[in-house]
């Protein structure tokens, strides 16, 4: 198995549980954080590549700071997409785009995190109500 993976969502469980612990997820703008985090990761290696594609990664960071943002204001679920989207997007983006500037193992561990914190957010949308969640 790919390490990257491993390492990546047991990392997504430890620190939402930890979020969960501290009580750091009981803000609504702690996943919403999250994802404009990782949504900005593709600029800074573009910057490290030398700043090749820097444009077209503002492009997709702003898709994901936008779906933090709405879903900060108006329901948690278009954050949890936003995760999930940005896992698949670091998952298949380097067989169709190159990102100058992040590391081989990038896409396997940021991948494995998104999707797995995208499922722990869902759970506890779930779990604390729909209502809770807007």
């Amino acid at each position: 198995m790919n390490l990257a993976l491993v390492v990546g969502a047991t990392l997504a469980v430890a620190v939402g549980v930890f979020a969960h612990v501290v009580g750091y997820d009981r803000d609504r703008s702690f996943y919403a954080a999250v994802l404009t985090v990782v949504g900005s990761m593709y600029v800074l290696f573009a910057v490290m590549g030398g700043g090749n594609g820097l444009k077209l990664e503002i492009a997709f960071f702003a898709l994901f700071a936008a779906l933090a943002a709405i879903g900060f204001r108006r329901s948690l679920w278009f954050v949890a997409a936003g995760l999930a989207l940005h896992g698949l997007f670091d998952l298949l983006r380097h067989d169709y785009l190159a990102a100058p500037g992040a590391p081989d193992w990038w896409p396997a561990f940021c991948g494995a995190y998104d999707v797995v914190a995208a499922a722990g957010l869902a759970w506890l949308i779930i779990r604390r109500g729909r209502r809770n969640a807007r």
